[in-house]
Parts: structure tokens; sequence; C-alpha cells
């Protein structure tokens, strides 16, 4: 008969204050406006920000533009989806088997600015691998789970109530310029000093 030993349990320092709250979750899309209409006109749930985007993945050699738009919850979290202007990058992020490029699948939780350092610390201190990003609206640190789930842990910039209500005001427009064809770009915050 086949025994499961049991791992020593070691004593853990846990964080001093926990993730606030989800911020947005991630997933593909294949049609934003077929999303919107079941999460917006069904459900009820508003769309409250549309991000037009152009990144270099280094997985392809190659820019994509995508978009991703967010639907509000009560607690400020969001349930996050990205459209690409290519049909490849949907095909190549679908989960037939592990997708290609994986990192548009991850849950985000957000952070105390307090956290958001001791999280850093905890994983370098960890030998962990992580990468931060300046998404202007966010920063985030994104790390992996022992089996790959994609966790992030985000944290808001302090004037995070005007940015969320400048992409509010034009979240319908942005997403309909951008499913009308138009690819650029509306995220001049990314990277700001």
């Amino acid at each position: 008969m086949d025994t499961i030993e049991a791992r020593p349990r070691i004593a853990t320092k846990l964080l001093d204050e926990l993730p606030l709250r989800l911020h947005h979750n991630a997933y593909v899309v294949k049609d934003h406006e077929a999303n919107r209409h079941f999460l917006e006109d069904i459900l009820g749930i508003p769309l409250v920000a549309t991000w037009c985007e152009r990144t270099y993945r280094a997985d392809l050699g190659r820019e994509v533009d995508f978009c991703h738009t967010f639907f509000g919850l009560k607690d400020g979290g969001a349930l996050a989806f990205f459209q690409f202007a290519d049909p490849e990058m949907y095909a190549l992020t679908q989960a037939k088997e592990p997708p290609k490029v994986d990192s548009h699948y991850h849950i985000a939780l957000k952070a105390s600015d307090q956290t958001y350092d001791e999280l850093k610390a905890r994983l370098n201190a960890a030998g962990e691998p992580f990468r931060e990003t300046d998404h202007g609206y966010c920063k985030s640190i994104y790390t992996r789970s022992p089996d790959g789930m994609i966790l992030e842990f985000t944290c808001d910039p302090p004037d995070v109530a005007e940015i969320d209500a400048m992409r509010k005001a034009d979240a319908h427009s942005e997403l309909a310029r951008w499913l009308g064809g138009d690819h650029q770009v509306n995220n001049q915050l990314r990277h700001r000093d």
C-alpha cells in the first residue's frame, strides 16, 4: 500500500498585513463587445475602464496590440479582460494545452505600499523570481506559484482617483475606438516619473 509522507510543519511568519482585496482578474476574450454585452447589458456590471496598449512580447519577438477592459465591483476590484488585435494572439492564449503566452491569465491582489514592499523583500529573501512593472495606473509584482499560477500584487499610485475618473469617463468611447480598428495606445501613464 502506498503511503503519503507528511512534510514537517515549519513555523512561518505571515505577512504583517494581508493583501487588501482582489484588484482584478485577467481573462482573454475573443470578442470584447459580446463580453461587454453579457457583463454590462445582461448582468448589469458596469464597464469602468478601457486601456488600449501595445507591448513588445519577447516570447513572440514582436509587438502586440491589445485592449484591456475592466468591469467594476463594489469593493473597487474588477473583472478584467484582454482582447488582441490579431487572431493569432487569441489562439496562442487558449488553453487547449498550456498556452504559449500565459501571462494574461493571472490573479491580481491589491496591496498597500507597505505590503507591496514587504512582498518584494520576501521574494528576494527567498530567491523567488518575480518581475515588477509600472503600468502607470498601478505598479505590480508578478510571481508564480509552484504549480505555475501567476500571482500579481498591485499597488495604486497616489492619484488613482483621478486616473480612475479619467478612464471611467471614456471607457465606452475608447472601447468603441479600439473595436473600430484604431489600436492607438491610450496609456500615456506607463513608466511615468
